[in-house]
């Protein structure tokens, strides 16, 4: 099983993609059914991962709630104009156990799929939400020193973040589990990382987990760190991600962590533990449509970037096809899956779906397949399995105005990609909606004295070029709004 320097990640949405089998087959589909063609072509496209969302055991309380909520109905009844109470299983994140959903096929069709998974070389990633439980996990009733508990006070004026609980015959009031800057999530309840017994139960489930799957996409990462717990709650706490990565890897050497992390903590987490990431800066960035930003996030150390995870969407952000134009999504997918980090994709990006599937439903919409948006990403795949860009040296560089008085050079992100056996891409996007030039210095010593073609891998395109030129004056770059080109720079003589 190879393992690249900067990884290819494919998102599957579990309970959908079954229910969409369940269709075909006329009968309920478990894990089993997922058809081993359909690995192999993950395989074939050069996946690395596998992260499979929402595959542990829900129950009947989350589910209750997610059917009832006003506000969510809504979003529910906006992507499936043709709802139904079925399609609302509830959350995948208001877990009750960390066993595989009985209607999934248990544990034993989970381990069967990841004997397919490893036997094509892709690895299997699976969800651990640190910051809360679904509304029927047993440790409510065992443990309630486990969650953060609150007053009558509390309830009275904060509803939205407390619920009252029946325990053992008398009330209890606990808080739902949230993050500080928005109300409770009413499906769940807040675990309470200041209580050392809460993080060694925590820590037992992702040891558990670690048999079960080679990585774990970690939830709201960021909110069991020590201040931002003691600012949500009030309560001084421990850290808890250096114990949890270290004990997991002493016993499952190489298990993977992947954090979902907001407020520039991304740093703090790599620290931690994490082998990457969320980079939803550089996605805030690219969606705001600036190429000056977007440049400047690229100069941080590659210590830093390499440990990034980037993507254009997933399962919490709008779809890209949504979100970007189409030739804006193009130059945004070219900048963010061209740079260096984990590479992050999610299913129905390549079709260019525009709906995006709320974690509680699980069945999506009918959706055309836009093939202008399947041609791109599967000319971007292809340049994404070359050796090049899996363990290749990366490079900003530098663009300088293609005339004097001309400020479009300060339009351009431009990378270059050097491979161990000297192959060199030269990734350059105009990212702005005009026109631009601009001049770019190539930091490769066996220009001179050569002929060389550059082969655009997204159009077809081909330049010959004079080695001299290319040393002394530069690259000249002249893209329409919104171009994206991947050159790749060959002799010719």
């Amino acid at each position: 099983m190879s393992n690249p320097r900067y990884p290819l990640l494919y998102q599957i949405n579990t309970r959908v993609w079954l229910t969409e089998l369940s269709l075909l087959l006329g009968r309920s589909a478990t894990l089993d059914d997922i058809p081993d063609a359909e690995l192999d072509r993950l395989a074939e496209l050069g996946f690395d991962w596998i992260w499979f969302l929402s595959v542990w055991q829900t129950g009947p309380g989350a589910q209750q709630v997610s059917r009832s909520n006003p506000e969510w109905r809504h979003e529910f009844q906006e992507t499936l104009p043709d709802l139904r109470e079925e399609d609302i299983a509830g959350s995948g994140f208001a877990i009750t156990g960390y066993t595989v959903h009985q209607n999934l096929g248990g544990d034993a069709a989970l381990a069967r799929l990841r004997a397919r998974l490893d036997h094509r070389g892709l690895k299997l990633m699976l969800d651990f939400v640190p910051n809360h439980m679904g509304l029927d996990h047993p440790w409510i009733k065992d443990h309630p020193d486990y969650f953060i508990q609150g007053t009558e006070h509390d309830l009275a004026t904060a509803p939205q973040n407390f619920t009252r609980v029946k325990h053992q015959g008398r009330d209890l009031i606990f808080a739902y589990g949230r993050d500080p800057y928005f109300s409770g999530w009413p499906d769940t309840l807040q675990l309470n990382y200041a209580n050392p017994a809460t993080q060694e139960a925590m820590i037992g489930e992702l040891l558990k987990i670690s048999g079960q799957c080679d990585g774990v996409r970690c939830d709201m990462a960021m909110l069991v760190l020590p201040d931002v717990f003691e600012r949500t709650w009030g309560h001084p706490a421990p850290l808890f991600w250096p114990a949890a990565t270290q004990r997991v890897r002493e016993q499952t050497p190489g298990f993977l962590f992947m954090a979902e992390v907001y407020w520039d903590m991304e740093w703090t987490l790599q620290q931690q533990g994490f082998d990457y990431a969320y980079d939803k800066r550089l996605y805030d960035r690219l969606r705001e449509g600036h190429a000056r930003p977007v440049r400047e996030h690229f100069h941080a150390g590659l210590d830093y970037q390499d440990k990034l995870a980037r993507f254009l969407e997933n399962h919490d952000e709008p779809r890209a096809a949504a979100a970007f134009s189409s030739d804006v999504h193009q130059a945004a997918a070219v900048i963010t899956f061209l740079s260096p980090g984990l590479r992050f994709f999610h299913m129905g990006q390549f079709e260019g779906r525009k709906k995006r599937i709320s974690p509680h439903l699980v069945r999506g919409p009918q959706e055309p397949v836009d093939e202008n948006v399947k041609l791109f990403y599967n000319r971007l795949l292809a340049v994404l399995r070359q050796p090049t860009v899996l363990d290749g040296q990366w490079q900003l560089l530098e663009c300088t105005p293609g005339w004097e008085g001309n400020w479009t050079n300060d339009c351009f992100v431009v990378f270059a990609w050097r491979g161990s056996q000297g192959d060199i891409l030269v990734v350059a996007v105009n990212y702005a909606p005009n026109q631009s030039q601009c001049h770019v210095q190539l930091p490769f010593a066996e220009l001179p004295s050569k002929k060389w073609q550059l082969q655009d891998r997204l159009s077809g395109a081909s330049y010959d070029w004079n080695g001299d030129d290319l040393q002394g004056k530069g690259l000249y770059l002249d893209l329409a709004p919104w171009q994206a080109s991947i050159l790749s720079l060959e002799r010719c003589d």
